[in-house]
C-alpha cells in the first residue's frame, strides 16, 4: 500500500520525537488561534480606541475590555502585519505559512482551493495535536461532484474536525438559517450540511459555543493530547447584524454561551428576535457631530451602534473562552493568539453605509481594507500564555501571519517545514533566545481607489490602487501603488516616527530605494494564476565579493523528520566545504539531512531552468525565492522550475533529506546558451572566509 504525505507523517512521528534534536523545552501548549474578520487595528482598545477616548473624550469610541485584559496578561505585537488586505489570500498565507509572494491564493481569489501542502493544521497534526477549525473557511476550491467533495475541504488540509461556513459568500451573513441578507447560508459540520437546525443562531455566538464544546469534549475524552483550534469569526465583516439578546451571564464551563445541540435551539442565545439587541453602552450613545460645544449632542447613527455591538460581542466571546480554559484548568498551558485578517472595511450591506472614520478604525494610519497603506495591512496581534509569555509587554518586532507556522512548530517540538517564509516568534514570546528577523512582504491587486477621507493625507485620497506592493526594511516601509513597471519608485516612510506615512523620505535614501527594488524580486516567485508587471524582471544578483570558487558550505544533520525541515533551526553534527553537491559528507546512519549554501553563478542574464531529483525530498531557494519545493507532494520524480536571473552571484540554499535506501540528490540546469547539464562545481562558490 502506498502511503500519502499525511499518513507518512503519522507513521514516523513517534520515531521523530525520540530522535529529534529540537525537543521542546517547555510543555507543549494547546493553541487557540482567534481570527476576526475586518477588525481594524484602531478597533482594539489597547492598540488605539483607549488612546482615542483619552485624547478626545467627545469623539465616538467603543470598548474591548476582555481583549484589553488578554493584552494585559500577555504580549502585544503592534507591528504585526496581515498577509494581504483582504480575507481569502490573507487566510491562505496564514494557513500555509507563506507570504503572498509564494502562496497559491492571491489577489481577490475567493473559494480557490488552498494548496495541497503543509498547513498549520498538518504540521500540528503531525506533531500529535488534535486539530479543529471552526468558523469561516473560503479556501475550499470547486467541488468535483457535490459540495462535500471540495478538494480543499478543511478535513483535507490537516483538520480533524470542522464546523462553519465553507463558502466565501456565506460569510457575509450572520444568521445562516434565516438569511436576513440575500438568502439562507450553508453551515457544514465536517461533510454534513446542518443549517436547518440553526434557527436564530448568530454566528459569533454559534462559533464560540461550538468551540467551547469542542474544547470541553476534547479535555474530557483525551486531555493528555494537546490541541490546536483555529477559530475564525466572520464578524464584524459584511452585513452589520445584531445578536438576539444580551450575552449570557458568567462564562466558561457553566456560564456564557452554551452548546445545547438541539435542532431549532442549538445554542442558548437561539431565542428572541434575530438582529435586534444593541449593547446598552451604545444603544443611547450620543456625540457632537460638529464639535461645536453650543450644539446639542446627537445620537449615533444606527449603523455605528451595530458595529460597536458586533465588536463588543467578539470581546465577550474572548472573555468567555478564557474563562473556559480556567475552568478546565488548562489556562496556563494554552497559548491564545488574537488578531484580524485585514484592515477595517467601509461596508455595512445595509441601506445606511458604514465608514471606518467614525471610530477611526484604521488607528493612527491611512488606508483600509484593500489598501497596502498601514491601515489596510497593519492589524496587530496579541498573545497570552500565562507562565511562559510574561504579562504587560509590548514588542516592536515587525512580524507577520506566516511567522506563526515556525512558532507553533517550535512550541510543538518539531522543526518547521523548510518551505515556510516565517521565523519563529518563540524568542519574542518567551523572552528567551535570539529572535531572527522576520520578513514583511505584501503584494496585492485591486482595481478601486483608496477612500477620499479627510483623515487621510491629501496625496492618498482617491488614490488608484491596482498593483500594489509593500516591503518592510528595518524601521522603513516601502509602498508602491498602481505599479506599471518595475522601475516605478517606492514611497519610503520611517514607520516608527511617521506611522501616518506623511513624509516620503525616498529622495534622501537612494540606497533603500535600490535595496527595496532588488528585494521584492528576491523574496517572491510569479504564480497563483495571476501576473504582475514585474514577473519577467531579472532577479538581481548580489554585489561582487571575495569568494572561494567551486565550493559550497555544507552542514549535515542526523534525525528522522516528518517533513523536510528548516535546517536553519537545527544544530548540525558536521560542517565543512564541498566541491559541488557532494553526498560524501553525510553522517553515519540512514536518516540524515544536508544543507548546502553558497552562491550560484549565473554567467549571463536570462532564464535558468533547474531540474531536481531526490530520494526523500529537497528544496531549492535562490535568495529567499522558493524555486523548487519537493517535499509534501514528493514522489521521487524530477521537479523542474525556471527563474530569470541577472548575471552574477545568487545566494543558494539546497536542503535535502534521506530516509532509507541509496542516497540520491541530482541537480541539473540549463540557461542562455547552456544546454541541460549537471550543475558542476564551476557553477558554485561561497564566501572566501565564511563556513557553516
Amino acid at each position: 500500500m502506498r502511503l500519502g504525505p499525511l499518513s507518512l507523517v503519522v507513521c514516523i512521528i513517534a520515531l521523530f520525537r525520540a530522535s529529534s534534536v529540537t525537543a521542546a523545552r517547555a510543555p507543549r501548549p494547546n493553541i487557540l488561534f482567534i481570527l476576526t474578520d475586518d477588525l481594524g487595528y484602531g478597533d482594539v482598545g489597547v492598540f488605539f480606541q483607549n488612546l482615542r477616548r483619552k485624547q478626545d473624550p467627545s469623539a465616538p469610541s467603543h470598548f474591548t475590555p476582555k481583549i484589553d485584559t488578554l493584552a494585559a496578561e500577555g504580549l502585544q505585537l503592534p507591528q504585526y502585519y496581515c498577509p494581504a488586505p483582504v480575507c481569502a489570500p490573507s487566510r491562505a498565507s496564514l494557513l500555509l505559512g507563506m507570504h503572498q509572494g509564494h502562496a497559491n491564493v492571491r489577489d481577490n481569489q475567493f473559494d480557490k482551493a488552498l494548496e495541497r501542502n503543509h498547513t498549520l493544521a498538518t504540521v500540528l497534526q503531525g506533531a500529535g495535536y488534535a486539530t479543529a477549525a471552526i468558523g469561516k473557511w473560503g479556501l475550499q476550491g470547486q467541488p468535483t461532484t457535490a459540495p462535500p467533495d471540495w478538494p480543499a475541504h478543511p478535513l483535507n488540509r490537516g483538520f480533524d474536525y470542522y464546523y462553519g461556513y465553507i463558502r466565501h459568500v456565506d460569510g457575509h451573513e450572520h444568521y445562516p438559517k434565516e438569511g436576513l441578507y440575500r438568502q439562507p447560508k450553508q453551515v457544514w459540520e465536517n461533510r454534513t450540511e446542518v443549517s436547518a437546525g440553526l434557527a436564530q443562531c448568530y454566528t459569533a455566538d454559534l462559533w464560540t459555543a461550538r468551540a467551547k464544546q469542542w474544547i470541553a469534549d476534547h479535555q474530557r475524552t483525551n486531555a493528555a493530547q494537546p490541541f490546536f483550534l483555529y477559530l475564525a469569526y466572520d464578524t464584524p465583516h459584511a452585513v452589520l447584524e445584531l445578536p438576539t439578546q444580551a450575552y449570557p451571564p458568567g462564562g466558561g464551563l457553566h456560564g456564557g454561551l452554551q452548546w445545547l445541540g438541539q435542532p431549532g435551539y442549538m445554542i442558548n442565545t437561539a431565542r428572541g428576535t434575530p438582529d435586534s439587541w444593541c449593547h446598552p453602552d451604545y444603544a443611547n450613545a450620543t456625540w457632537d457631530d460638529d464639535r461645536d460645544p453650543a450644539t446639542p449632542r446627537v445620537p449615533w447613527p444606527d449603523v455605528y451602534r451595530r458595529y460597536a455591538t458586533d465588536v463588543r460581542r467578539i470581546d465577550d466571546c474572548v472573555g468567555d473562552l478564557i474563562q473556559l480554559l480556567k475552568d478546565l484548568r488548562i489556562d496556563r498551558n494554552t497559548l491564545i493568539v488574537f488578531t484580524s485578517d485585514n484592515g477595517p472595511s467601509r461596508e455595512s450591506y445595509l441601506r445606511e453605509n458604514y465608514e471606518p472614520t467614525f471610530f477611526h478604525s484604521f488607528g493612527p494610519f491611512d488606508g483600509i481594507k484593500r489598501d497596502c497603506w498601514e491601515g489596510g495591512i497593519r492589524v496587530g496581534a496579541l498573545a497570552r500564555w500565562p507562565g511562559h509569555v510574561r504579562a504587560n509587554r509590548v514588542s516592536d518586532l515587525p512580524c507577520a501571519a506566516w511567522d506563526w507556522m515556525p512558532t507553533f512548530a517550535e512550541l510543538a517540538g518539531v522543526p518547521a517545514p523548510a518551505r515556510t517564509d516565517g521565523q519563529s516568534l518563540v524568542p519574542t514570546l518567551t523572552g528567551k533566545g535570539t529572535q531572527r528577523a522576520p520578513t514583511v512582504y505584501i503584494e496585492y491587486f485591486e482595481g478601486s481607489k483608496t477612500p477620499n477621507y479627510g483623515d487621510f493625507a491629501p496625496a492618498r485620497r482617491g488614490r488608484l490602487r491596482k498593483q500594489m506592493q509593500a516591503i518592510r526594511v528595518g524601521d522603513f516601509i516601502g509602498v508602491r501603488y498602481n505599479i506599471t513597471n518595475h522601475a516605478d519608485a517606492f514611497e519610503i516612510y520611517n514607520i516608527l516616527t511617521d506611522p501616518g506615512q506623511t513624509n516620503n523620505v525616498a529622495a534622501s535614501h537612494p540606497d533603500l530605494q535600490r535595496l527595496m527594488h532588488d528585494r521584492v524580486l528576491q523574496v517572491r516567485r510569479p504564480g497563483g494564476g495571476v501576473t504582475r508587471p514585474y514577473d519577467r524582471e531579472l532577479v538581481p544578483a548580489v554585489p561582487p565579493r571575495a569568494v572561494s570558487s567551486n565550493h559550497l558550505n555544507v552542514a549535515a544533520f542526523r534525525g528522522v523528520w516528518p517533513w523536510l525541515p528548516d535546517f536553519e533551526s537545527l544544530s548540525p553534527v558536521k560542517t565543512g566545504r564541498t566541491t559541488g553537491l557532494d553526498l560524501a559528507v553525510q553522517p553515519s546512519g540512514r536518516n540524515f539531512g544536508l544543507r548546502f549554501t553558497g552562491y550560484f553563478v549565473a554567467p549571463t542574464d536570462g532564464d535558468y531552468t533547474f531540474h531536481l531529483t531526490a530520494d526523500a525530498g529537497a528544496q531549492l531557494r535562490l535568495h529567499d525565492a522558493l524555486v523548487i519545493d519537493d517535499d509534501f507532494n514528493h514522489d521521487g520524480s524530477e521537479v523542474t522550475a525556471s527563474i530569470r536571473l541577472q548575471a552574477g552571484l545568487h545566494p543558494f540554499r539546497l536542503f535535502y533529506r534521506h530516509n532509507r535506501g541509496p542516497a540520491l540528490l541530482r541537480l541539473e540546469y540549463s540557461g542562455p546558451g547552456i544546454p541541460r547539464q549537471a550543475v558542476t562545481s564551476a557553477a558554485f562558490c561561497c564566501d572566501a572566509a565564511v563556513t557553516n
